[in-house]
């Protein structure tokens, strides 16, 4: 039978003679919104008909409208409440009564457009719908400007899966559970979730699962074996379902164990106990048990069991947290374990099993060693239990009966011993509960030797450093690694690594150790009497860096084309990396080309300079030469490695000398060295100078002459008073040859010619009547020059008759004679030839009647006469002074000073 509707859309199915059939569709477009027409025509289908059969005539047209039921709504949406799968396309429409065509369609707020099919009706077309919510997809429509508004609820299912992983198994042969992934749930508001049946075929029976993922069955009691399973999901819309087929014995799952525990636990083995579900009749059941260490499993074992399960775990480690954990499987047939029962239990103590790794660091204290002991802490595995002290043993060799026990309390790990030049042997134990740990044994010798060593090099990888050395003797029992975890200038944090017999080499690996940081790493030979001895030195760095700062230069020895730098403070240890040398740069003035020694270069903000390297790392000295004379040049020193160089700092400027500078310097230093010591030599020999060169004026009331001529000749006699002497001519002597000399501050000259004899100057005024030599003594004054003495000779004096013998004394005074040089001879004589004038005098004494010194007549007697005088000579004062004023021209001289011209 054939149905087509007016949309053309056509329909088959068999009808059987005498069966009423109910035939019942969907149109995609919904009744509401246009009416339906539907006729039908047949055609016989029987075998005993020839091919091809004939169609009858169509029926005639069946109308379907609903629309005459619709109401009186303005604004009406259709289909009411459709349920639909995701993914299906969906036609729906709106019936307006108001036959406006202002109307907007809207899904979940975003406008739709369909299309018209007549004046009130249009029809929307959503292909693909997705699952938006359980409660459904909203649409609705509404007139533009206000006023009527309709909608429907579109409810979009999640498509039907097929279960998944479907499977049966039993625990105890009496029930079946099965279980499947459903996937997602296809559950709405308008629908319930969907439902499960398990079906048996073999038994014919079924059951309606009460869970959405699993479902029991019961086995029969009638021995079946074989089982043939159908899983059949259902919703609303559709069907799905999925087969399997099994044999129960091979589907067996047993159930977890039970009563896990430990019993009769020691420090090395342990007895484990459970129970098992037991499975039909004295089934068997494969146990395994599993011992797990820091989560990793350590021993695996497999039990036979029916009922009751045990098993002894040996091979312990004393003090270990342990889990024991057991799991059982159907022995018949292998399908699956069971679940993991779990008991953790820890062993018992034990004495520690190893002796701890021992250390030294030695150092001079006030004259005596100090040893510095350090050790590591004991393993977890070989510590055996919690460490509660260390026991130091100090036994001296040289004196075997005294021992010193030091006890330290964990976890202190070092302590200081301060030991005399004896030899010792060092015991460190580690105790626990239980007892102490083997003896770890070190000797200090009493002479430790000169163990100084040349350092070597290390390179540093990602790994680490890769120390390597010699073996000096055959009878080493190991090697030791020394070294210090952080950089030189802070607090050592020693660390060290004990090495077989046979190994020369080995990888120092540390997370402290940082770039740029030089690490020394000591090499220790240990002896067959465990004593260390040092064998080689290192030092490396993990990576090197450019050097961290510069040298601090010192200029010297400046010439005029060269000078000197030195940085012998610079310290190369302390850098982030090997000083391969150092370079110099110098700049030169504007268009000088480099010294020699230099090449030029280009600094990183573009400049040319000239630069010189020096690849001695000790080298910390360089003289730049041939340089110009008074030209300007700025240097700079810095370091370098292998990586590069210092950072580029500041230049230093500097100024060449001057070519000959250095040649004066020479001549000059020398001039004032020598004047230094002639001074110093003078200052020291002063006395013996002034004896030799300008001796004093003897003092007659000290001389001894006078002693004597007291005592043989006449005990009165006296040494002549300054007030007993009068001077009475004195005598200019000019030699014919000599210059010219400007003589008492007179400004006339006089050539020598005019002095052709001896010139005389007459001191004391005479009396118009008086006449004759007055009174006087000849004496010799040998202080002055000895050849104008004898060259002179005594002479007579005129003097005035008519001038008293009283008057002798007044007119000799010093004021007066003074005032005789001023005004009489210095007038008449001018200037005379320098070098050639003598100046003699002769003088006049009173009475020499006269007493001491110290006591002179009142009334001087009358003056004897006299027949001659001795001239004296002493040096003309042009010659030993300036020009004197005119007060003062003649009483400074030593000519006519008072009490000084009479000795």
């Amino acid at each position: 039978m054939s149905q087509e509707d007016p949309a053309g859309e056509n329909y088959r199915t068999t009808v059987k003679r005498n069966r009423v059939l109910h035939w019942s569709w969907e149109s995609k477009l919904p009744l509401e919104c246009a009416a339906h027409f539907i006729r039908m025509r047949s055609m016989v289908d029987d075998a005993r008909i020839p091919k091809p059969g004939f169609w009858s005539n169509w029926s005639s047209w069946e109308e379907a409208d609903a629309q005459n039921s619709l109401g009186h709504d303005p604004l009406l949406v259709f289909p009411k409440d459709k349920l639909v799968e995701e993914g299906s396309n969906v036609t729906i429409c709106y019936v307006s009564r108001i036959h406006r065509d202002n109307i907007s369609c809207y899904l979940e707020g975003v406008q739709i457009y369909g299309e018209q099919l007549d004046r009130s009706v249009s029809a929307f077309e959503l292909k693909n719908v997705s699952f938006i919510r359980k409660r459904g997809t909203n649409v609705f429509c509404k007139v533009d400007q206000g006023g009527a508004l309709g909608g429907i609820v579109l409810f979009v299912s999640k498509v039907l899966e097929e279960p998944k992983d479907f499977s049966c198994e039993t625990q105890d042969l009496k029930t079946l559970t099965c279980t499947w992934d459903p996937g997602s749930d296809t559950g709405l508001s308008k629908q319930p979730s969907q439902s499960y049946t398990l079906f048996e075929s073999f038994s014919g029976k079924k059951t309606l699962c009460k869970h959405r993922n699993w479902c029991n069955w019961q086995v029969a009691q009638d021995s079946q074996e074989t089982y043939n399973f159908t899983l059949v999901a259902e919703n609303y819309l559709r069907k799905r379902s999925v087969s399997i087929l099994f044999n129960l014995t091979q589907r067996v799952h047993p159930m977890t164990p039970y009563n896990l525990f430990p019993k009769n636990v020691g420090a090395t083995n342990a007895t484990m106990t459970w129970k098992v579900h037991s499975i039909g009749n004295n089934s068997t059941l494969l146990c395994q048990l599993e011992l797990l260490a820091e989560g990793k499993v350590i021993q695996q074992h497999n039990v036979s069991i029916k009922v009751n399960g045990e098993y002894l775990l040996s091979e312990l480690e004393p003090d270990t947290e342990y889990v024991a954990r057991v799991r059982c499987a159907y022995t018949n047939h292998f399908w699956k374990w069971s679940e993991l029962i779990s008991q953790k239990f820890n062993t018992a103590e034990a004495a520690p099993s190893e002796a701890p790794d021992v250390w030294r660091n030695m150092k001079m204290v006030s004259g005596h060693p100090t040893v510095s002991l350090f050790w590591k802490p004991l393993s977890k595995v070989h510590a055996n239990g919690k460490i509660l002290f260390y026991n130091v043993i100090v036994e001296n060799l040289d004196k075997p009966s005294r021992l010193e026990v030091l006890s330290i309390p964990a976890p202190t790990r070092s302590t200081e011993l301060t030991l005399d030049q004896c030899s010792y042997q060092i015991h460190v134990t580690a105790h626990n509960s239980v007892g102490p740990s083997p003896a770890s044994v070190i000797v200090i010798s009493g002479d430790p030797g000169n163990e100084e060593v040349e350092s070597g090099r290390v390179n540093g990888t990602e790994d680490g450093f890769s120390v390597s050395w010699k073996p000096q003797s055959g009878d080493a029992t190991g090697y030791v690694v020394e070294w210090c975890d952080g950089p030189q200038d802070l607090p050592c944090a020693l660390q060290w690594k004990n090495l077989g017999p046979n190994t020369t080499s080995t990888v120092i690996s540390s997370g402290a150790f940082r770039p740029g940081v030089r690490y020394n790493f000591r090499i220790y030979e240990i002896s067959a009497k465990r004593m260390a001895h040092l064998l080689e030195k290192k030092a490396g760095y993990l990576e090197e860096l450019a050097p961290s700062d510069n040298p601090q230069v010192v200029m010297s020895n400046l010439t005029s084309h060269s000078f000197t730098l030195s940085w012998k403070d610079y310290s190369t240890e302390s850098q982030p990396g090997f000083i391969q040398g150092y370079h110099v740069y110098l700049k030169p003035k504007a268009g000088e080309q480099c010294p020699p020694a230099f090449e030029k270069t280009v600094l990183p903000e573009d400049s040319l300079c000239c630069k010189h390297t020096i690849d001695n790392p000790e080298q910390k000295t360089f003289v730049v030469e041939n340089l110009q004379p008074e030209s300007v040049y700025e240097f700079f020193v810095t370091a370098y490695t292998s990586v590069g160089e210092g950072p580029l700092d500041a230049f230093t400027k500097i100024t060449t000398l001057d070519e000959y500078s250095h040649i004066l310097i020479r001549i000059i230093l020398p001039m004032i060295f020598c004047v230094l010591i002639v001074m110093i030599i003078c200052y020291l020999k002063h006395q013996w100078l002034k004896e030799k060169c300008y001796p004093d004026i003897p003092d007659p009331y000290k001389s001894s002459v006078l002693s004597l001529i007291k005592s043989k000749e006449n005990p009165h006699l006296t040494i002549m008073n300054i007030n007993d002497c009068v001077p009475d001519a004195i005598e200019v002597i000019n030699k014919p040859e000599g210059s010219k000399i400007q003589f008492l501050g007179t400004r006339k000259s006089l050539t020598e010619t005019e002095f052709t004899k001896p010139a005389y100057i007459y001191l004391l005024p005479t009396e118009k009547n008086y006449s004759g030599p007055g009174p006087c003594i000849c004496f010799e004054n040998f202080t002055y020059n000895q050849a104008a003495s004898d060259f002179a000779s005594c002479g007579h004096f005129p003097v005035t008759p008519q001038a008293p013998p009283h008057q002798l004394g007044p007119l000799t005074s010093p004021e007066n004679l003074l005032k005789a040089l001023e005004q009489n001879y210095m007038n008449s004589l001018g200037e005379i030839p320098a070098g050639e004038a003598n100046l003699n005098y002769v003088s006049q004494l009173a009475s020499s009647t006269s007493g001491d010194k110290d006591s002179l007549p009142t009334n001087p007697p009358e003056p004897a006469l006299c027949s001659e005088y001795k001239m004296q000579m002493v040096i003309p004062l042009g010659l030993a002074s300036a020009p004197p004023s005119e007060n003062s021209s003649l009483s400074s001289t030593t000519l006519l000073g008072q009490g000084e011209h009479y000795r």
